[in-house]
C-alpha cells in the first residue's frame, strides 16, 4: 500500500499541477508541486518502522533538506538561461546532493530549522534570474505522451529516491526526503517545451510554495511525539494545504498592488 501511495501520489500530483499551469500559468504549477505528497509519505513510513522518536528527527532534517530544494530552484533557473534542459538538471541536482550530505551532518531543533528554512526561501527568490519581459509565451498543443511521460518519469525518480534513502540512516533520509522529484520533472519539461523565462516563473512559484511544505514538517516534528501520528500527520497536512492554498491568492494580490503603484 505504501508503494503503491508513492508511486500514485506524485505522478498525480505532476500531471494535476501540468494541467493546471496550462490554465492559470507556469507560477501555480511551481506552488502545486510544492505539496509534499513525496515527503510526506517517506515521513510517514520511516515514523511507522522506526517509532515517533525517528520521525521527528527525520521532519527536521527534512526542514534543512528544503534549503537544498530552494538551492535547485535557484541553480536550475540560471542554467535555463545557458544550457539545455539536461544540462540545467545535472548541475542543479549535484547542487541540490552536496549540500543534501553537507546538510545531514547538522542537528537543529525543528523551530530553528523551520526559521533557516524560510530564510533560505527568501533569499533564493531574491537570486533568482530576472522575469523576461513581454507576457508568457501563447499555449503550443502538446504531444499525446506528454503527461503519461510526465507521469512515469515522476514515479522511476521516486522509486529511485526512496530505494537509496532507506539504507542511508534517519538524518539522510529526512534531508533527502524533499529531494526534487515532481519540481525536476515539471521544470524539465517546461525548460524543453516554453523556453527559460516560463521555467524561471515556474520556480518562482515553486519557491514560494515551500512555505506549506515547510510547515507541514515543522508540525510533524512537533507534534508526532505529542500526539501520535495519525493525529500529527492529519494536523500537519490540513494546515500545509491551507497555507498552500494562500500562497497564489497572496501573490496575486502582491502583483495586482505592484501593478497599481506603477500606475500611480
Amino acid at each position: 500500500m505504501t508503494l503503491l501511495l508513492k508511486l500514485v501520489l506524485a505522478p498525480a500530483l505532476v500531471v494535476a499541477s501540468t494541467l493546471a499551469g496550462r490554465r492559470w500559468g507556469a507560477r501555480l504549477t511551481g506552488v502545486l508541486v510544492g505539496l509534499p505528497v513525496v515527503a510526506g509519505p517517506i515521513l510517514l513510513i520511516t515514523t511507522l518502522d522506526h517509532g515517533t522518536a525517528f520521525g521527528a528527527a527525520a521532519a527536521s532534517s527534512a526542514l534543512l533538506g528544503l534549503t537544498s530544494l530552494a538551492l535547485f530552484a535557484v541553480v536550475f533557473g540560471w542554467c535555463s538561461r545557458r544550457t539545455g534542459w539536461v544540462g540545467a538538471l545535472a548541475v542543479s541536482w549535484a547542487a541540490c546532493l552536496v549540500a543534501d550530505v553537507a546538510l545531514a551532518r547538522l542537528t537543529l531543533p525543528g523551530g530553528i530549522a523551520f526559521v533557516v528554512a524560510l530564510a533560505t526561501f527568501w533569499g533564493a527568490s531574491r537570486v533568482m534570474p530576472p522575469d523576461a519581459p513581454g507576457p508568457p509565451p501563447s499555449a503550443v498543443p502538446s504531444p499525446w505522451w506528454d503527461l503519461p511521460a510526465r507521469a512515469a518519469t515522476t514515479a522511476a525518480l521516486v522509486l529511485a529516491v526512496t530505494t537509496a534513502s532507506g539504507a542511508l540512516g534517519p538524518a539522510m533520509t529526512g534531508v533527502l526526503a524533499p529531494f526534487p522529484i515532481a519540481s525536476s520533472v515539471v521544470a524539465a519539461f517546461a525548460l524543453a517545451q516554453r523556453g527559460s523565462a516560463e521555467t524561471v516563473r515556474l520556480l518562482r512559484g515553486l519557491l514560494a510554495g515551500l512555505t506549506g511544505f515547510a510547515v507541514f514538517c515543522l508540525l510533524v516534528a512537533l507534534l508526532v511525539e505529542r500526539l501520535g501520528v495519525a493525529a500529527a500527520f492529519s494536523v500537519a497536512l490540513v494546515s500545509s494545504l491551507a497555507v498552500q492554498a494562500v500562497v497564489p491568492l497572496a501573490g496575486r494580490l502582491a502583483t495586482g498592488s505592484a501593478g497599481r503603484r506603477r500606475r500611480y
